[in-house]
């Protein structure tokens, strides 16, 4: 098992342990059960999430036994925010979004064979907990002074809104996750993201305090970032999220295909399942051609097979792929071009108008005369055919579905046109 952790660093998923010698020891002593914990603190888990989720998928094909804890105790109150303090959501609201993530989070794991995969709630031992016996045989080992240090909680102390008790309070809930899950499961190794660093060691620090000789571990991979500087896993409608109601598989896919050339090698290592040399074949075609965006489409079609399935990735490649003249607009079905169309600029109109016409209101063109001045170039396309009158108005019989226009100009402009009721 020891070979997980190279493998861990060369795709730039090892950002810290708290001993990696000991970690590999216990690696190769024998199996080790770890967990990585997902509060639901919203309906639906976002692409950030899939570093974690994914290196579970990793952990457990190298065979370790993962337990996947959605906190529906901690998801009541939340990890603090480095800016400010979280909206507290009802425990029935909460409840369901448990729900919801473990169904989110089920597919990537396997529950079979030696090392199955277990899924937990810390609700289970904090529902029944007075606040008493929290405080005496929890909180009586934390040092408030080792926990303003963390970094979350001294930039809320700095700040005039300052930070309540119940965030506070949170390093201390998860911590109680550890000592749990190490007495119940006998789990031995925390994994999670750089920025719980200080909340993994103090579950570690907990466990040393009340399990005298007990050899844990915690494991911390880095943050996603985007070399532009923005945050990663927003696009401009904002988060991408995992559930397909949320964010359609067809965005998915496109967030994917338009990651930045200058980041899709690390995505790819860090997401990808790809062998080593397959992943270093597609970064060499990337640096030599990436006008192709080889890597980019590569890395769509395998993060939507494994999030939405292979049936809905082989409908939104087939879309992408109509819209820009590469297939039959009429063979998609209405939900995924509606879907698709939802992505790129489009107008709303009741009765169709001449081509010119829609051509600026869609956006395509910035007046008449430059519409008809695309329409004789031979650059204007109606549903992928080229248009050669731009006084005439398309026939209500050419709506896709009863409703939509797919317009471009030239290859890569694409906008729609959508038919409603007066």
């Amino acid at each position: 098992m020891t070979e997980i952790v190279d493998e861990l660093k060369w795709r730039g998923l090892f950002a810290q342990s708290t001993d990696e010698d000991a970690l590999r020891k216990a690696l190769a002593d024998g199996p080790v059960t770890f967990y990585c914990g997902y509060d639901p603190t919203a309906a639906s888990l976002h692409v950030g999430h899939l570093v974690q989720v994914l290196t579970m998928r990793r952990l457990q094909q190298a065979g370790l036994r993962p337990l996947a804890l959605v906190g529906g105790a901690t998801g009541q109150i939340g990890d603090p925010r480095p800016t400010a303090e979280r909206t507290l959501n009802d425990p029935e609201t909460v409840a369901q979004w448990v729900t919801r993530l473990r169904a989110q989070i089920e597919p990537f794991l396997s529950f079979e064979g030696e090392n199955a995969a277990v899924m937990v709630n810390n609700l289970d031992w904090t529902a029944g907990l007075s606040a008493i016996e929290f405080l005496r045989d929890i909180g009586k080992h934390f040092r408030v002074n080792k926990m303003l240090t963390k970094e979350s909680i001294a930039r809320r102390l700095e700040s005039d809104e300052g930070i309540s008790y119940t965030e506070f309070s949170y390093q201390l809930l998860q911590s109680m996750d550890f000592l749990e899950l190490y007495r119940r499961y006998g789990c031995t190794l925390q994994q999670g993201g750089s920025d719980q660093w200080g909340n993994l060691t103090a579950g570690l620090d907990l466990i040393h305090r009340l399990e005298p000789g007990a050899e844990v571990h915690a494991l911390a991979t880095p943050l996603m970032t985007k070399a532009d500087g923005t945050k990663f896993g927003k696009s401009e409608g904002g988060a991408v999220w995992l559930d397909a109601e949320m964010t359609t598989p067809y965005a998915f896919y496109q967030f994917w295909l338009n990651v930045d050339d200058r980041d899709i090698s690390r995505y790819m290592r860090i997401l990808s399942f790809r062998t080593p040399a397959d992943l270093e074949e597609l970064e060499k075609v990337t640096e030599e051609r990436p006008q192709a965006r080889t890597a980019q489409r590569a890395l769509a079609e395998e993060l939507t097979t494994l999030v939405h399935g292979a049936d809905q990735c082989a409908a939104v490649v087939g879309a992408s792929k109509a819209l820009f003249g590469q297939g039959d607009l009429g063979e998609l079905d209405e939900a995924t071009l509606g879907a698709a169309l939802s992505e790129v600029p489009h107008a709303r109109v009741t009765e169709l108008g001449p081509l010119v016409d829609l051509l600026v209101e869609a956006g395509l063109a910035p007046s008449k005369s430059g519409a008809r001045r695309t329409v004789k170039e031979g650059g204007a396309y109606v549903n992928n055919v080229k248009a050669v009158d731009g006084e005439a108005a398309p026939a209500r019989e050419e709506l896709l579905h009863g409703r939509w226009l797919v317009l471009r100009r030239g290859k890569k402009n694409l906008a729609a046109i959508e038919v409603t009721a007066g």
